[in-house]
């Protein structure tokens, strides 16, 4: 028998393990060009919704339909559960990136609601080993500037983000630290974690 302990220090092992080898390969030839209009694209449905004077809630929505058109979803919740995502049944699978999409959404369109008043920019973007990092700016009202960048790979044929980068924290390894320890404190139970992640954000 293992202790709380030992389990977080294992699965917190192996979650890093799996997060050096879950970035997407095999892309097909995406440029600069269709990484940055992915962006761009983004930016401005982003910069659409912040201004548009909705309540949270409604913005909430909103984020997380822009999360689903733009995001690599299901990479982003496999990679979030590490290698507990193996184990998923089909049904599971799918319950659990539906939950992990709303939860993401709430969580980050709070975030969000932050900008009103505020835009975001797109500044450059270079390449990193197989795919575009699309390098952007934050201008909240009364704030310095920082630094707002989206990873993007066209892995699944098509030009999708997987991971966010704000103010140098990335999403997907963050998430990846907090699916763990929630997921830990169900002791494994991934259908407990599904339930937690419906409420949480």
């Amino acid at each position: 028998m293992h202790s709380e302990s030992e389990t977080l220090k294992r699965r917190t092992f192996l979650s890093t393990i799996a997060a050096s080898t879950l970035v997407p390969a095999h892309a097909f030839a995406l440029t600069s060009a269709e990484a940055e209009k992915l962006v761009d694209k983004v930016v401005a449905d982003i910069n659409k919704v912040i201004g548009s004077g909705k309540s949270l809630n409604a913005m909430i929505g909103d984020f997380e339909r822009i999360f689903k058109r733009y995001a690599d979803v299901a990479f982003i919740a496999g990679s979030a559960l590490g290698p507990d995502a193996r184990g998923l049944s089909n049904s599971q699978r799918n319950r659990y990136v539906d939950a992990f999409t709303g939860y993401i959404s709430r969580k980050y369109g709070k975030r969000f609601n932050e900008f009103v008043g505020g835009r975001v920019e797109v500044n450059s973007t270079r390449k990193v080993k197989s795919y575009y990092e699309v390098l952007g700016t934050a201008h909240l009202r009364g704030e310095s500037p920082f630094e707002l960048n989206f990873r993007v790979s066209n892995r699944t044929g098509k030009d999708l983000f997987f991971d966010l980068i704000i103010e140098g924290i990335s999403l997907r390894l963050t998430e990846k630290s907090e699916i763990g320890a929630m997921l830990d404190k169900r002791r494994g139970d991934i259908d407990g974690l599904i339930a937690d992640l419906k409420k949480a954000g």
